[in-house]
């Protein structure tokens, strides 16, 4: 099955080499594509040095529109696999064959990579894994299925939900709001451990601070979209 790895890169320039690495030396046989979110460093020059595929954005469209592009990218190169693999560092190419094996074995439709399943567990901030714990509660009960890590971007998507992505992806937070709409239209979701890593460099944008009002911002697009008619 021809795979995909889609990397949303915003300022990594620091880092994306690093994860390029990782990736040729577990999964060869994937293609990359870069989706550079309007960087101001030297991301996208430092990515096209070092071989790989570069998609630009004019402007930074935040993870939502990154991630939109390369799956319309995806979609139109024919790509039975998308996967999405943040360009920090923090995601590990040697847990790919676990992320996509559901999806091989024609299991899933989409597959989520859980920090929280897995013997060792994942630490974080303590106002972060609230936030988390509470999402994580919400999605599971309107999609009536466990759900530990909605706020995971360690992700695979099969061909029907690479288009259906095409069409309707969110924006701003997309990874738990994602989850109900495709849950709404009918796909088959599974979660499997992943183990990750600290971000190498940079921060994340979800600061102590933000940690509330992301929570809220998420919930209430969670129950936004519930009430929507579900399209496939």
């Amino acid at each position: 099955m021809r795979t995909l790895i889609i990397i949303p890169a915003y300022n990594e320039d620091k880092t994306i080499v690093n994860v390029l690495d990782d990736i040729r030396g577990h999964y060869p046989s994937a293609d990359v594509v870069v989706i550079n979110d309007g960087s101001t460093d030297a991301t996208s020059a430092v990515t096209k040095a070092d071989g790989a595929k570069v998609i630009d954005l004019a402007h930074n469209l935040g993870i939502g529109g990154a991630m939109q592009t390369g799956y319309k990218y995806a979609a139109v190169k024919g790509y039975d696999i998308a996967v999405q693999f943040d360009g920090d560092g923090q995601h590990r190419a040697d847990q790919l064959d676990i992320l996509l094996a559901p999806i091989i074995a024609g299991n899933a439709d989409i597959v989520i990579g859980s920090r929280f399943l897995g013997p060792e567990g994942y630490e974080s901030k303590l106002s972060r894994l609230i936030g988390i714990k509470i999402i994580a509660w919400t999605v599971s009960v309107f999609c009536r299925k466990r759900v530990t890590d909605p706020t995971s971007g360690f992700r695979a998507a099969r061909r029907n939900v690479i288009e259906f992505y095409t069409r309707r992806y969110p924006e701003d937070y997309p990874e738990p709001e994602a989850i109900v709409l495709l849950h709404r239209a009918g796909f088959r979701m599974a979660e499997v451990p992943a183990l990750m890593k600290e971000r190498e460099a940079g921060r994340s944008s979800i600061t102590a601070a933000r940690a509330f009002y992301y929570m809220i911002k998420v919930l209430l697009a969670i129950m936004i979209d519930m009430i929507k008619v579900p399209g496939r």
